[in-house]
């Protein structure tokens, strides 16, 4: 009689929670729940079959920048900053113990040596940072307990300083040696990184033989309307971000406007003056010259002559 009193009990159990389930069953169907997945809104519900794919622009939606989001069991960790740094950035990093544990003789490394002495404090920063900071970091401590601290040391963490813009390059269209005249256009070419490009502008300067041309300006191009000789020089060009923090210069570009091309009667006449000087020239030099030398001097003089004409 007891085994069957237990059957009914647990039957009479089993009954509730099937009960409760079909009761929780439509509140669930109703119920919406929106994800991102890979970058695309997906939302399951009543509205919408399971599976449907919607894109934010056509949802309306507008979603931040993703990141990683790494969960350690270990003692000790180095938390790094969750988005690309740039060149200029601050850089944060932060020695974590479990459940905030209190810390003492903490230590930062980058690529296996230390940064500074041990110390109380548990982060270090740069206020700029360079691409030369890039590198694997790490940190130790020490714990503080009752009794002897225990020493622990985190895993590494890869930080990458990346390039805000490439060093410019100076060119000169349309040519470095225009003709004695003509304009020449200055570009100072160089871009800022797509992701800081709304964020940042680049200013630019221009210079000529240690002199400034131009200073801090939107445009990347300076124009010489009409070059001449005095325009002859060593260019180059500067490049730096609005707030002044990274600045990088071209190399040295060497520009020499070339002489104008002399009228066809001008140019006749300093030929016809060459001449005549080189003959003077060869023959005070040959008075003495033996009669073969002689004539081998004339032959050459002959064919020097009709080369110049």
């Amino acid at each position: 009689m007891k085994p069957i009193c237990v059957l009914t009990s647990w039957a009479f159990y089993i009954l509730l929670a099937k009960l409760w389930a079909v009761q929780m069953l439509p509140s669930a169907s109703s119920e919406t729940t929106l994800r991102w997945e890979d970058g695309v809104s997906t939302r399951k519900g009543s509205c919408h079959t399971d599976g449907e794919t919607i894109h934010p622009r056509e949802a309306g939606y507008t979603f931040s920048e993703p990141f990683h989001l790494i969960v350690s069991y270990d003692w000790l960790i180095l938390q790094g900053p969750a988005a690309p740094i740039f060149e200029g950035d601050p850089l944060v990093l932060r020695c974590r113990a479990w459940q905030d544990w209190p810390l003492t003789e903490v230590t930062f490394y980058r690529d296996g040596s230390a940064l500074g002495p041990p110390g109380p404090n548990k982060e270090f920063s740069i206020t700029l940072a360079q691409e030369a900071d890039s590198g694997h970091y790490h940190c130790s401590g020490i714990f503080r307990s009752p009794g002897p601290g225990s020493p622990e040391t985190a895993s590494t963490v890869a930080i990458t300083v990346q390039e805000l813009f490439s060093a410019p390059v100076l060119t000169a269209l349309p040519s470095t040696e225009p003709q004695e005249g003509g304009s020449v256009t200055l570009s100072c070419q160089t871009k800022l990184s797509s992701q800081r490009s709304a964020t940042r502008h680049l200013l630019f300067s221009f210079y000529k033989d240690g002199r400034t041309l131009h200073s801090r300006g939107l445009s990347s191009e300076f124009q010489i309307p009409t070059a001449s000789a005095e325009h002859s020089g060593s260019y180059w060009c500067e490049a730096a971000i609005d707030d002044g923090q990274i600045w990088k210069h071209s190399p040295q570009l060497e520009a020499l406007p070339a002489l104008p091309h002399p009228p066809p009667g001008i140019q006749l006449f300093r030929n016809q003056l060459f001449q005549k000087h080189l003959q003077r020239s060869l023959l005070s030099l040959c008075l003495h010259c033996p009669l073969r030398l002689l004539s081998m001097q004339a032959s050459f003089l002959r064919t020097l002559i009709c080369t110049t004409k």
